[in-house]
């Protein structure tokens, strides 16, 4: 059997993190470069003349029209980030450059600080992650399915268990049938204006949904160009070859998960989770560049205080 290129992709390697962020001063530079990439512009009034100062070891920029002082940080996802930039080069590095995903147990311990900081840096991540992806529309034809996380103890089989956390999952595919993006979102229960919300945020009005034979996906393929269902009978959808790739993408996704997620709140936090999934699968061909467009990403996120990320998951369709 031919090797896969995509898994067997080379990736950033170790030497070559610490050639490009190896010190605080090229992590600063990066992250200048990704947050300013025409020069500085002020935050707060969009000016572009400056002077530059050092304190406590960090360069700042100030505004000459508001007198306005800004870093790198300010207003970012490092935002009053005490943790040196090397810490959280090293946090995107392990982040995005896993096979699979790292818990924060395990981040604690290659980046050596607490498990609280640890828990706090990767949330941080997974929230920019998810900011990121909660913009994308699926086009062309994509297949829908719902899936659970969680279920292991014993309770209510099927659709409505109490001890499972609904999701939907889709995959838009090519002319060739083979699958681009994807989409993971968390949806409260099944009923047909869950599915409909889930729709109008998720797929392009124009795009094509094939799913199975649920009725609420019914209200799903009114938001959309067309909807067509497939009855899948006695069978499972996983014997179905049309619903091969969603069933592939919702076992992975699952797979990563349960994997490395031993023991998380799934009502709580699985949007963030999903997100991971999501922002990893859609950014599959082209491993080394991870590293760099995570951090673009984190210095367009605003600042994610800890007491937030700690809150029940919101906007749930």
């Amino acid at each position: 059997m031919p090797q896969n290129k995509i898994q067997f992709q080379h990736g950033m390697s170790l030497n070559e993190f610490i050639e490009r962020y190896g010190t605080e001063a090229r992590c600063e530079e990066a992250l200048e470069q990704a947050r300013w990439p025409h020069g500085f512009v002020c935050p707060h009034c969009g000016g572009r003349e400056h002077s530059r100062f050092l304190a406590d070891g960090r360069q700042y920029w100030q505004c000459a029209t508001c007198r306005t002082q800004s870093s790198v940080c300010s207003g970012t996802l490092f935002h009053a980030s005490k943790l040196p930039l090397t810490k959280w080069f090293q946090a995107i590095y392990l982040v995005t450059q896993n096979k699979n995903n790292i818990s924060s147990l395990s981040l604690k311990r290659h980046l050596g600080v607490s498990y609280t900081t640890a828990w706090r840096v990767k949330h941080k991540l997974l929230e920019a992650m998810r900011r990121r992806e909660s913009r994308r529309l699926l086009h062309g034809v994509v297949f829908a399915d719902d899936a659970v996380l969680g279920g292991e103890h014993a309770g209510k089989p099927g659709r409505g268990s109490e001890n499972k956390a609904p999701f939907m999952a889709a995959v838009e595919l090519d002319e060739d049938g083979y699958p681009g993006h994807v989409r993971f979102d968390p949806i409260a229960d099944y009923k047909a204006a869950t599915f409909s919300a889930w729709a109008k945020s998720a797929l392009h009005p124009k795009a094509h949904l094939v799913t199975d034979g649920c009725a609420s996906f019914n209200a799903a393929g009114a938001e959309v160009a067309a909807h067509g269902a497939i009855i899948v009978g006695d069978h499972k959808s996983s014997e179905l070859e049309p619903f091969r790739w969603i069933n592939t993408v919702i076992s992975n996704a699952k797979t990563a998960i349960n994997g490395t997620y031993h023991h998380f709140d799934f009502d709580k936090y699985r949007h963030r989770y999903l997100a991971e999934a999501q922002y990893r699968v859609n950014r599959r061909f082209d491993l080394a560049s991870l590293v760099g467009r995570l951090a673009h990403t984190c210095v367009r996120t605003a600042p994610c205080p800890e007491r937030w990320l700690r809150l029940a998951e919101t906007g749930v369709s």
